[in-house]
């Protein structure tokens, strides 16, 4: 039998011919095709050819395989296996490609792409539209169109004059001339000797179209070089002015290749520095030490409400301002942190008519956390968001701009991004960092923007450089190598350096399916994972980071310059007192805090005595209490309310009518209009707040009190949204399917071409019936049939429409038939089902013979 008889006439057939590894592998690479499950081969072999998902599928090409696809739509339909190769290797046979066109090819059938056996390879016909030349969309390639499509429509006589012009017969229709031309610009040995005899000046204007664009403009009069490349339709006219190199020519000319350079072998990723291990992971936690302090910054800044919520969401440009000052970072980098608390779900609006941002009931769980689950709960939700923080500041293509917290932010590509570059600094020997460059170039290879030739600064470029920056900021990376905990956060083996998945180099022929190890697959680009998969990745980066973040202190040490120096993170009671009781001045891996009469103060309206600030200062200091600062305590204490304000407006009283005098003779409460009531009571034309803050000011040390004469303990009110959820990553497409859902699809896609394809006993022919048409029997045959086949056990091919009205095809054994419903085991369905004998349409005996 020859191979034109046993070679699938469709994509079909030849995905009929397939086993259930290679559909299961087709699902996997292409979810887009499951969704639904489709009902036969015949109908996944249609989704597949639909330009939506040829589309994505040519998008997700590494840029090898790309290239493969883009020279088989400039070879001849179909194409045998050395075509092609010749296109992509050259005349001498590059090695490289050589060696790298079998995997490509095969990636290509993987993904139906491409079908039929090697000797007749095509191109699924909207990847042909897509990367075929034509005048509106030129190919990658640069070549144009051939010599039968560049001469479609030009007269027969013309078409003789050039076959004679270029030293060929003259023959008697334009089909078999065509042909004759064709051949001469194809045959190396020929066209070389037609060229030299051309003119210099028309070989340079050869030169310049050989790699594209590969149309010229020529004027009504050429001159003598130009008319003697038209004259042997080396160039022809495709319009007026207008004339286009036949793609032959181009290929004679560029030695066979399709491309200007093959890129058969993707770039490896150099390392620019290299570190210690030891060094990399103890930077890294540092860093993973100064994101939970930051984060826990801004959720302070934001205790009692943050900042408002623009009427078109987000925050302002003023309210991002003041928050980097806030941090002592920049905007791009508070940013960042805003987003990143966003997205574990610590802030978000608290819903209100005067709308704002504020923590989530979640930020109070998350801060009784132990330190390295904390910092591995933000890095999980910085690896998974979509949300994309280095947009902020940009313009949306409304030219709004994007502000932080607010829409539009979302890019689903982020995270397969974020992983990507991580997988790739895995591959690096431990303690090395990547040439920015290096990384770049090896993304663009893998995934290739459309249309592009260079790595541009396309959405995935810019993704890259923000993870990188980002990963650092985080802890992921310390000194721009990946960390041990990063690594595990990622998912990759904790070896020195991920080993090259088997079958990913040159030459490899195995489907992906079996080429890649599982813990490989994020190293491959693939997103990892299930929750539980996430979650445990998650708790293998805390345990490695936690030896490694410092514990916190019980403890300070206290200065004469009325300064307490935190020599590392205090535990939380200590750190939340002494941030009432003093002002942080200065940061780093000491914090510096300073006691001043103002901060002593706050402390005493949060309801602290004199006593107690002794003694917890005592309690928590390795350095005795200063006399300066026990001094400034008891002195603030003394004075504070001995003023007592309340409601009249306002009024202050004093047991000292001396000081209240002073008060009264003092310019600068002319404001608050004070008038005397009795000798110790001061009467104010201003609100208590005001009148308070005022005096404050003028240096006394007044303290509120209720109508009932108590004194108010005025301590910060922690504002709580509702519970709310950790905003959703927007998917980009449909999820990769599991490998229960896989072999279920499988199977009912199986069973559903059984079910159109089987052939019935009334089928003489044998070829099944047509698509979509549905047996059709009487009540009185249907049910004689159903009763006859659990008699003998045969199946039957039955038509069934269901309670919505959707008809379907299905081969089922019938076990028992009673009561007007047919017990049956479905061989569609895989399973035994009753179905009511009123909706089948129809029945068919299935041929004994396969």
């Amino acid at each position: 039998m020859s191979p034109e008889t046993t070679a699938p006439r469709s994509l079909a057939e030849a995905l009929r011919a397939r086993d259930d590894a290679s559909l299961t592998a087709l699902l996997r690479s292409r979810p887009d095709l499951i969704t639904p499950v489709p009902t036969d081969l015949t109908q996944l072999a249609t989704r597949a050819g639909t330009r939506a998902s040829v589309v994505r599928a040519l998008e997700r090409l590494d840029r090898f395989a790309l290239q493969t696809a883009e020279a088989l739509a400039v070879a001849p339909e179909p194409a045998a296996y050395g075509e092609l190769l010749g296109l992509l290797a050259g005349d001498d046979a590059d090695p490289a490609v050589t060696a790298a066109f079998p995997h490509a090819l095969g990636t290509l059938r993987e993904q139906a792409l491409v079908w039929g056996p090697d000797d007749r390879l095509r191109l699924v016909r909207t990847a042909r539209e897509l990367l075929a030349p034509s005048p509106q969309h030129p190919s990658p390639t640069g070549l144009g169109p051939t010599v039968a499509e560049a001469t479609t429509g030009m007269s027969p006589g013309r078409i003789q004059e050039i076959v004679a012009a270029a030293g060929l017969a003259t023959t008697h229709d334009a089909v078999s001339a065509v042909a004759s031309l064709s051949g001469l610009f194809a045959d190396r040995r020929r066209m070389s000797a037609l060229l030299d005899e051309a003119p210099a000046e028309a070989v340079e204007v050869l030169s310049r179209l050989v790699w594209g664009p590969p149309y010229g403009q020529v004027t009504a009069e050429p001159a003598a070089h130009l008319r003697w490349l038209i004259a042997r339709g080396l160039l022809l006219p495709t319009a007026p002015g207008t004339v286009v190199l036949p793609r032959e020519v181009a290929l004679h000319l560029r030695a066979g290749r399709a491309h200007r350079v093959t890129e058969p072998v993707a770039p490896a990723v150099e390392a620019a520095t290299t570190h210690r291990p030891q060094v990399v992971d103890a930077a890294a936690a540092g860093q993973a030490y100064t994101t939970l302090a930051t984060v826990e910054e801004l959720l302070k800044d934001w205790h009692e409400g943050g900042p408002p919520v623009l009427r078109a969401g987000g925050l302002s440009v003023r309210d991002l301002k003041r928050t980097a000052v806030a941090l002592d970072v920049s905007e791009p980098v508070a940013a960042f942190w805003v987003e990143l608390a966003h997205a574990a779900g610590l802030v978000a609006s608290d819903g209100e008519a005067d709308e704002r941002y504020a923590a989530t009931p979640a930020y109070d769980e998350w801060l009784e956390l132990p330190a390295a689950e904390r910092w591995a709960r933000l890095a999980s939700a910085w690896l998974a968001a979509t949300r994309t923080a280095g947009l902020v500041g940009g313009r949306d293509a409304k030219d709004r701009t994007l502000s932080a917290l607010g829409p539009n932010l979302d890019r689903s590509a982020a995270p397969e991004v974020r992983h990507r570059v991580l997988a790739l600094l895995g591959t690096l020997p431990e303690g090395s960092s990547p040439d920015p460059d290096s990384l770049l170039a090896r993304l663009y290879w893998e995934r290739p923007p459309r249309g592009a030739r260079t790595p541009a600064d396309d959405l995935r470029t810019r993704l890259a450089r923000w993870t990188l920056s980002e990963a650092e900021l985080l802890g992921v990376t310390g000194r721009g190598a990946l960390s041990a905990q990063g690594r595990a956060l990622v998912g990759l083996p904790p070896s020195a350096a991920a080993p090259e998945a088997e079958g990913s180099g040159p030459g490899a022929k195995l489907p992906a399916h079996k080429r890649r190890h599982p813990a490989d697959r994020a190293a491959a680009g693939a997103v990892p994972r299930s929750p539980a998969e996430q979650a445990a990745a998650a708790e293998r980066a805390a345990r490695l980071v936690a030896p490694l973040l410092p514990e916190p202190l019980d403890h300070v040490l206290l200065q004469a310059d009325l300064t307490a120096v935190a020599p590392g993170p205090l535990q939380r009671p200590l750190a939340d007192t002494l941030g009432v009781l003093a002002d942080v001045e200065s940061k780093g891996g000491a914090t510096v805090y300073r006691f001043t009469p103002g901060s002593v103060r706050r402390a005493l309206d949060a309801g602290r005595s004199a006593s107690d600030l002794h003694a917890f200062l005592a309690a928590h200091s390795r350095t005795p209490v200063p006399q300066p600062l026990a001094y400034l305590i008891d002195d603030v204490a003394r004075r504070h309310g001995h003023l007592r304000i309340g409601a009249a407006s306002a009024y202050v009283r004093c047991d000292d009518d001396a000081m209240l005098s002073e008060i009264l003779a003092d310019k600068r409460s002319q404001g608050f209009r004070l008038r005397r009531l009795a000798p110790t009571v001061l009467a104010a034309q201003a609100d208590p707040a005001a009148l308070l803050e005022g005096l404050r000011s003028m240096g006394f040390a007044p303290a509120a009190e209720s109508a009932e004469g108590d004194v108010l303990i005025t301590r910060a009110h922690a504002h709580r949204t509702p519970p709310r959820t950790a905003p959703e990553p927007v998917p980009d497409g449909p999820p990769v399917p599991d490998a229960t859902l896989l072999g279920a699809a499988v199977r009912a896609i199986r069973a559903g071409d059984l079910a159109s394809t089987a052939p019935r006993k009334d089928d003489p022919a044998g070829d099944g019936p047509a698509t979509g048409e549905l047996p059709r029997t009487s009540s009185a045959e249907t049910l004689a049939t159903m009763q006859a086949a659990v008699l003998t056990g045969e199946a039957l091919w039955i038509g069934y429409v269901n309670a919505e009205g959707s008809a379907s095809q299905r081969v089922i054994a019938p076990i028992r038939v009673e009561g007007g419903f047919v017990t049956a085991y479905d061989h569609t369905a895989d399973e035994v089902r009753t179905y009511p004998l009123h909706r089948v349409t129809g029945v068919a005996e299935l041929d004994d013979q396969p």
